[in-house]
């Protein structure tokens, strides 16, 4: 028989002692709650928690450990109309559970109305048999000598991956592990990842998710994970050894595996809404335990839900509890799983305390005064769907963003939009109109070309339009058009002119992307040609239109990635920790950043006016001041001159008069077909071709002359 003892209001959820667990769960609404025990069997043992504090409900069961299924069931209030949906007749997900089995199974009865399709009242029927279960976890983990690899912001490479997406087909893992956690520990795995250069694996939601209904019915599924019921938990599907409680362990070795390889890990986190969806979803766990708490109600009418994230509900960031338990959230991911850092899905919503985005909103206030969360990598996805939810560049001081005004500039500017050369170069350089004004440096600027969300980097160059039919949404949904790329044909095509074309136009937009100050981010499978046959919203794709074929790799794409990559990293003159100034460097007749006409002439305000202008030489000047590295040591650098042509004919450069003596190299030709970087000497005292649409890549091989040096006069040095 077992004993119920008092126990302690915290920490919420299920913690395991060695001797016994304590549980202990938030309603400020609840009447009675109880702790429901499942064996392997599914028999049911329900034992009322003895104690109330704080609005905590709590106790302690001596003898159950690790591996132990468990829910609640709450006795309150069935008011719809005033916000409340208690239903002990449904069993919940403990929203601190550190392990959730199983899948919810779509049945009437997780529901907690009459649904028209079933004549029968569920809201009586036990909800036990068809949805997943809490688990006790073990948080005892041998990490050794594990430690966070510290790679600043500015230094690094992003690399947004799906967990599954990423080995689901890799021939060199072992099936049993391909799509999962410990597939990505693989050495095949950790090969790419280091020989491709990046720095920090971006992981799409790995919270545990739930397949809502209407994607089950068309046998698919919530293959992005945007749809989160445990934000303790790592998602089982993910995990090759069990969900009892193996895939924490499983998660942990995958963590540890990229550490060891240099390699950060963070987080896609969705803490602006949960998957139980509008007033007509299931009843799973927020919803049952405190409806009123967890969401934000409509005023006029509380059996609706006010939606900022277009997924049917939107966390109530004013209640103490819902800040509570994101807080507690990314505490454990860093403390217990130790992630480094987290890209906030929406995050817009999340600064929503009544209507309006607030900047200095709760949220982010308890963000700067925590010790341990303030000092992981934070990334705002800067946007919601709501009135003002679009917020690039409004986010406070900690925070970096995915720059979607960087992605628009770049795309505008590489398929030929007229009136696009201002921003490109404003984006190029790290958006200081941007972020410069609230004390941010460029590693502010997450820049990306393309993301999970979208077409792929060789989708983007292939096709004009979306071809999204295998969604089930007869091609409605996702971004309506992809714009004339001009290169030639849609989608599948053997003319060798066009392929060419695309090849160049995938290399140019990685190309631009490393070349700009900022942090770049790059979408996993771009630099191998990866194609989902013009789908631009694949978000239930879990097959291989989403997977990686690891079969049909561009071996040339993948080559120039990883040597530009590796370029990249290796001068700091591409990585910036402070803004160019326009300024003469101290020291040197030159400015840090020069922008040019192709004839040499520094560019006037007329020139950027010009509306049909495509092409400009960028000179970056890496005897600018580029202060110290980590480890204290003054930084210097190269010199470079980039040749950029976005028209679709040949061009000619020169370079300006006072380079022209010195000694330069061609670094890479986006125009070049081989594999191979190859470093070329430049012949200053001709001009200089380029393709259509290239960016060549010059470098200087000399030392900058000083203000004494061998130039006629300092008017002939910008």
């Amino acid at each position: 028989m077992l004993e119920v003892w008092p126990g302690s209001p915290y920490p919420l959820g299920a913690s395991y002692d060695g001797a016994g667990t304590n549980f202990s769960v938030f309603s400020e609404v609840a009447a009675k709650v109880e702790l429901c025990l499942f064996d392997a069997d599914d028999h049911e043992t329900r034992l009322r928690l003895p104690e109330v504090n704080a609005h905590c409900f709590h106790g302690y069961v001596p003898g159950i450990g690790p591996g132990q299924r468990y829910g609640f069931r709450v006795y309150g209030p069935h008011a719809p109309g005033a916000g409340h949906r208690c239903n002990p007749h449904k069993l919940l997900i403990d929203p601190y559970a550190r392990a959730i089995d199983g899948d919810v199974r779509w049945h009437p009865a997780v529901y907690d109305y009459p649904r028209e399709a079933h004549p029968e009242d569920t809201r009586e029927v036990d909800s036990a048999p068809y949805v997943p279960k809490s688990v006790i976890v073990d948080p005892s983990f041998d990490w050794g000598a594990d430690a966070p690899p510290g790679t600043p912001l500015h230094e690094s490479v992003i690399y947004e991956m799906h967990v599954k997406g990423f080995t689901a087909r890799h021939p060199d893992i072992p099936p049993e592990l391909r799509g999962t956690y410990a597939g990505l520990a693989h050495p095949a795995a950790l090969d790419h990842l280091k020989k491709l250069g990046v720095t920090a694996v971006e992981l799409m939601p790995i919270h545990q998710i739930v397949h809502r209904e209407y994607l089950v019915e068309q046998d698919l599924k919530n293959y992005w994970g945007y749809d989160s019921i445990g934000y303790f938990a790592p998602h089982h599907a993910y995990s090759s050894s069990g969900a009892g409680g193996q895939q924490v362990v499983e998660f942990k070795e995958m963590v540890k595996a990229l550490h060891a390889a240099g390699i950060e890990v963070y987080l896609d986190v969705v803490y602006n809404h949960t998957a139980e969806g509008n007033h007509m979803g299931p009843n799973l766990a927020f919803r049952g335990l405190d409806n009123a708490s967890y969401y934000r109600l409509m005023e006029g009418d509380r059996r609706y839900y006010e939606d900022f994230t277009g997924t049917g509900n939107s966390l109530n960031m004013r209640s103490p509890f819902v800040l509570q338990i994101i807080m507690d959230s990314l505490r454990y991911w860093i403390g217990e799983m130790h992630v480094d850092g987290f890209r906030f899905d929406l995050a817009s919503a999340l600064a929503r305390e009544l209507h309006a985005v607030d900047r200095l909103a709760a949220f982010f206030d308890l963000i700067q005064q925590d010790p341990i969360v303030r000092r992981a990598k934070l990334i705002a996805e800067p946007w919601d769907i709501g009135d003002g939810g679009y917020q690039v560049g409004n986010f406070p001081p900690l925070w970096s963003e995915w720059n979607g005004k960087y992605r628009d500039a770049v795309r505008d500017y590489w398929r030929g939009a007229e009136h696009s050369l201002p921003d490109f170069a404003r984006r190029f350089t790290g958006s200081a109109d941007l972020y410069e004004s609230t004390g941010r440096r460029p590693h502010a600027s997450i820049n990306f070309v393309t993301a999970h969300d979208g077409f792929t980097l060789r989708d983007l160059v292939s096709y004009n339009q979306k071809h999204n039919l295998a969604n089930g949404e007869d091609n409605r949904d996702g971004e309506s058009h992809n714009r004339s790329w001009n290169c030639g044909v849609e989608g599948i095509t053997d003319d060798p002119e066009v392929l060419a074309l695309r090849s160049r136009q995938q290399r140019n937009l990685l190309a631009t992307l490393f070349l700009s100050q900022g942090v770049p981010m790059l979408v996993s499978g771009d630099e191998l040609g990866r194609t989902q046959r013009g789908n631009n919203n694949a978000y239930n794709q879990d097959s291989e239109l989403s997977w990686i074929d690891w079969q049909k790799i561009d071996d040339r794409l993948l080559s120039f990635t990883q040597q530009l990559v590796h370029l990249t990293r290796a001068h700091p003159v591409f990585r910036r920790r402070r803004w160019f100034k326009g300024h003469v460097v101290k020291g040197t007749p030159y400015r840090d950043i020069g922008w040019f006409t192709p004839t040499g002439e520094e560019m006037t305000d007329a020139d950027w006016d010009v509306g049909y202008a495509k092409s400009l030489g960028v000179f970056i000047n890496g005897s600018s001041p580029l202060g110290r590295d980590r480890f204290g040591r003054e930084l210097t650098d190269s010199t470079f001159f980039a040749l950029i042509n976005a028209w679709a004919d040949p061009l000619s450069f020169r370079l300006p008069a006072s380079l022209m003596k010195l000694r330069w190299e061609s670094v890479f030709d986006t125009a070049d077909t081989g594999k191979e970087f190859q470093a070329v000497p430049v012949f200053t005292d001709r001009p200089i071709e380029t393709a259509g649409r290239s960016v060549v890549l010059l470098r200087c091989l000399d030392t900058l002359p000083g203000p004494d040096g061998d130039a006629e006069s300092t008017e002939d040095l910008f």
